[in-house]
């Protein structure tokens, strides 16, 4: 049996509402694996069938040959999580904390050793109610990582951080990557998508929409240039311009995918003169992971 976690059929409803669909997702192991969703997606209610947390109404979760549904104390066991909010003891200090997490289990890592890996030394005195919001963040992490798991899951983890302690946060969990841990984690941040995951699954309404590695996703969805420019130009749907799929508004700018870029630059700029306008901030890229986001979903990553 191939090694890795194996979600089969997983439904789970609240009453009338279905937080998740008929769910199947494979993740291999070893890798960093994303969901991404917009808000009220099933991401975290996915994420705590996965850790056993919450049990479904149908279907199964595998890791390797264990069946987490079945035994989900056996599997936690193997399992680290850090969880959206963490409530730990305020008036204990961050080395306190580590050693409370470190006496629950038997099998479990240096708490020096966390403290030190974490960037935590200088704060290891320190009551954990007077930490920035990065630092626990990252003592969340050490708590995660006590018990010496295969399976590490992180909802959101780098939510609320500044970017500093976003690229802090994103080097350990690459470094988790190294030593052959796998990594699960929800995010609401595109970049960190794309910098850390090898593989992800866009879901919506409780359904995967996708997944495959960041460039496969967008090659199978997104294989087309993208122009920006300001939506003070006018240029909208009703506006006839060569090789253009779509045209869309986000916040100030107009975007227009074009499957011919140059055709669709020249379209524009013989427009722009017979019709007086100027291009204001006219850019051309490559799609990105969040085109394909917005293709999908027909939503931000942040709605």
């Amino acid at each position: 049996m191939e090694k890795g976690l194996r979600l089969e059929n997983i439904s789970k409803r609240y009453g009338t509402m279905t937080a998740v669909d008929s769910l199947t997702l494979t993740v291999p192991s070893g890798i960093v694996f994303g969901l991404l969703g917009p808000n009220g997606a099933g991401k975290t209610t996915t994420l705590e069938i996965i850790e056993g947390l919450r049990r479904p109404d149908e279907g199964h979760v595998w890791w390797n040959d264990m069946d987490v549904t079945r035994n989900p104390e056996h599997a936690r066991s193997h399992f680290g999580m850090q969880l959206q909010t963490s409530a730990f003891f305020e008036l204990l200090t961050v080395k306190e904390t580590l050693e409370l997490f470190h006496s629950l289990y038997r099998k479990r890592l240096s708490v020096g050793d966390l403290i030190e890996r974490l960037d935590l030394t200088e704060k290891q005195n320190a009551r954990v109610g007077g930490l920035s919001g990065g630092q626990q963040q990252r003592l969340a992490l050490a708590c995660a990582l006590i018990n010496d798991p295969e399976v590490v899951f992180l909802d959101e983890p780098s939510a609320g951080l500044d970017p500093q302690a976003r690229r802090t946060l994103w080097d350990v969990i690459l470094g988790l990557k190294s030593e052959g841990r796998t990594v699960v984690l929800t995010t609401h941040y595109m970049e960190e998508a794309e910098v850390l995951a090898d593989r992800l699954a866009i879901i919506d309404h409780g359904h995967v929409l996708d997944e495959g590695t960041p460039r496969e996703l967008i090659q199978r969805h997104m294989p087309a240039a993208v122009i920006e420019l300001s939506r003070t130009v006018g240029v909208d749907a009703s506006v006839d311009l060569p090789a253009v799929q779509r045209t869309e508004n986000r916040d100030e700018m107009t975007i227009l995918v074009s499957d011919h870029l140059e055709n669709t630059l020249v379209g524009l700029v013989n427009w722009a003169q017979r019709e007086g306008r100027e291009l204001t901030g006219l850019t051309t890229r490559s799609a990105t992971l969040e085109d394909v986001f917005l293709e999908l979903t027909g939503r931000s990553l942040r709605e």
